[in-house]
């Protein structure tokens, strides 16, 4: 019998999978180009954005918040389609890597138009893309891992945070500098490079990597039995109340860059551009992570259990308090005051503290509870929840728009809005989460002789 020409199932080890590196360096060049891409997204939609004439055509505030999380939200929606292309048909690795592709022309197309046309066209090339390629590459983390190193995954995927983290640290550092200093061209123009890195980098790694084979239509109906039903259903409302975590997170990237351009810019010796200091919340996570990890989940564990739906739990109320202080901050715009961007500082170890306690969490949550042959499809339906929470931010900011452009919630209200909805959601989750009953699914081992 002919020998497969990859490894399709884990081998027996205690090892870190082969095919680790290649994904580390492929989700960091990948995340770098996309949120390069999206921090400075707001800046140029409300001051880059041109007409087909060649003058100025911009949108407003409330606009382009719209816009934005209307983007995100269908980048978190196609996920879906992503997940029945791998398992219907073409298997994980053959998805990402072809619609890597289709990634990269959206990002040339932002490059070579900057008018309205393009950032439609090319955004809309992006969504299709990163969707697709998302639930995929995150599900394929796991399935390098059989169970005698399953122990490795917590920490992997960490370093899989990490490394999206790094990328999103550097791109949001530089990008908003390159859109100030040459245009939108050099802005969009290194994340679309990089875009092309990380598509090479991922095919380097193709025979290193484990390949779970696509299950064919068959395996939309083992999906969809009573138990897979059930199962969906039981995570689908634990989402359901993570999906308000990532409207009021995805907003560090709009409402926070809007409220940053009426505050003292100037600190630390630096004149900070208001989308730049976005770098602060990947940069924390990079630091943020290991001191959970080793420091405050183990202080933590000893005075009560700390499972992943409490760490969720504690997350939510402590997202709600970044609001808080940017509320604070609007109060102090709106009286005449402009307060230092050391406030938003502040609201960003706030936020990245609750990322860490609910993002991470909830994505090596997904993968264990889904069963075997369900691991795109769930991780797909998690990222479902980012796009339900960017939807309800983006039909908010289009409800609250009132035709002279003003807004129906003006200055701190806004902020307070949100802070409230964040509370009422996180008291809601403590009863639900209490009667979710936890259950691990692991990919099989392949026997040591059966694959080269």
């Amino acid at each position: 019998m002919a020998k497969s020409k990859y490894l399709t199932a884990p081998l027996p080890s205690e090892k870190m999978p082969a095919g680790i590196p290649y994904i580390l360096t492929n989700e960091a060049a990948e995340r770098f180009s996309f949120y390069g891409m999206s921090s400075i997204l707001i800046m140029f939609m409300t001051g880059h954005l041109m007409g087909r004439s060649g003058s100025l055509d911009v949108m407003g505030n409330e606009e382009s918040k719209a816009y934005f999380h209307l983007f995100n939200s269908a980048v978190y929606f196609t996920p879906l389609l992503g997940a029945l292309i791998s398992d219907v048909w073409l298997a994980k690795f053959r998805t990402v890597f072809y619609f890597s592709l289709l990634y990269c022309l959206g990002f040339f197309v932002l490059v070579l138009d900057v008018t309205r046309l393009g950032l439609a066209v090319g955004l809309v090339l992006i969504a299709i893309g990163s969707g697709i390629i998302k639930p995929c590459v995150s599900a394929n983390v796991g399935d390098q891992f059989g169970q005698t190193n399953k122990h490795l995954i917590e920490k992997v995927y960490s370093w899989f945070y990490f490394s999206i983290n790094l990328g999103a640290a550097i791109s949001m550092f530089l990008c908003p500098w390159l859109l100030d200093r040459y245009g939108p061209r050099a802005g969009f123009g290194i994340p679309a490079v990089l875009m092309v890195f990380a598509t090479i980098a991922f095919r380097l790694g193709k025979w290193n990597f484990v390949h779970i084979p696509a299950g064919g239509f068959d395996s939309v109906r083992k999906t969809f039995d009573r138990e897979g039903i059930k199962l969906l259903a039981r995570l689908c409302v634990i989402y359901v109340f993570v999906a308000m975590f990532f409207a009021l997170f995805y907003q560090s990237q709009s409402a926070w860059v809007l409220q940053a351009k009426n505050m003292n810019l100037t600190w630390l010796g630096i004149t900070w551009k208001p989308a730049q200091l976005q770098f602060v919340n990947p940069a924390l996570v990079l630091v943020l992570i290991p001191a959970f990890a080793y420091c405050f989940y183990p202080a933590i564990n000893k005075i009560f259990t700390l499972t992943s739906l409490r760490k969720i739990a504690i997350g939510m109320f402590v997202t709600s308090l970044s609001f808080v202080v940017c509320g604070w901050v609007e109060t102090q715009i709106v009286a005449g005051a402009k307060p230092s961007i050391a406030w938003q500082f502040l609201a960003y170890i706030i936020l990245t503290a609750a990322e860490i306690m609910v993002s991470i969490t909830c994505l090596e949550f997904s993968y264990t509870q889904a069963p075997k042959k369900m691991k795109s499809f769930i991780m797909a339906v998690f990222l479902l929840s980012i796009s339900l929470g960017n939807a309800f931010t983006a039909v908010v900011n289009k409800v609250i728009q009132n035709p002279d452009g003003s807004s129906k919630l003006p200055g701190a209200s806004y902020y307070w809005f949100f802070m409230a909805a964040m509370l009422v959601t996180a008291v809601l989750f403590i009863p639900v989460a209490a009667r979710y009953k936890v259950k691990d699914y692991i990919q099989d081992e392949a026997p040591t002789e059966s694959t080269e």
